[in-house]
């Protein structure tokens, strides 16, 4: 019985496997044969866009506008560069703690509070001398000028911008030598003007400041 089964099974298969050849056979003549080719589509063509106006934009001449910074953010600015400035004088970078000084100087005269930015730009001064820096001098001497003009001592000013001035041609320095003239014809014209109010040390307030925390 068992081997009556197993010759059953045989046939069976062998019947079955017979037939591979025919399936890759129909799959290959398919390939190579000449199939119907339908003809291309035509395209779209739509001119709806063409029917719509086009937009127009207005010619306004936009005008530059400066916003000034308010006081607590100008604050903030401040203890910002004179943490800095305390910390490079703290490890020794003069170099670097000149020009803090240089830009608290800066931020001062914006405010017109000319005593504070005097005070900075001399300490700057010092050091940019001590370290040979003649680029930050000349900028120093040319900050220095303007307080000076600010509070009306248009003869030391001139003096500093005269120093600045041989400094710079000494060194080649053309770019520095026009913008120096250019300072000083402006101080010239500026003479006889009335000078804006000066606001000195914050000691001097009618009211303390409150501590901001």
């Amino acid at each position: 019985m068992k081997y009556f089964l197993l010759v059953i099974l045989c046939s069976a298969s062998i019947s079955a496997s017979a037939q591979w050849w025919q399936k890759p056979v129909n799959s290959i003549s398919n390939v190579f044969k000449k199939h119907e080719r339908f003809p291309q589509l035509d395209e779209v063509k739509d001119h709806s866009l063409k029917g719509l106006p086009v937009a127009q934009l207005a010619k306004h001449k936009i005008s530059n506008i400066s916003l000034e910074l308010a006081s607590y953010s100008l604050y903030l600015q401040e203890m910002s560069v004179m943490k800095t400035a305390q910390h490079n004088m703290r490890f020794r970078v003069y170099n670097a703690a000149s020009y803090n000084f240089s830009d608290l100087a800066q931020m001062y005269l914006k405010q017109n509070r000319l005593s504070e930015a005097k005070w900075y730009l001399l300490q700057s001064l010092q050091i940019s001398r001590q370290q040979s820096d003649d680029r930050h001098t000349i900028n120093n001497l040319m900050g220095l000028a303007t307080v000076k003009a600010g509070y009306g001592d248009y003869t030391q000013a001139m003096q500093d911008l005269d120093e600045a001035r041989n400094m710079a041609t000494s060194h080649g320095l053309t770019a520095d030598v026009v913008a120096i003239n250019k300072q000083a014809r402006y101080l010239q014209d500026n003479k006889s003007n009335p000078k804006a109010e000066i606001r000195y040390a914050e000691t001097t307030d009618l009211e303390p400041k409150k501590v901001i925390k």
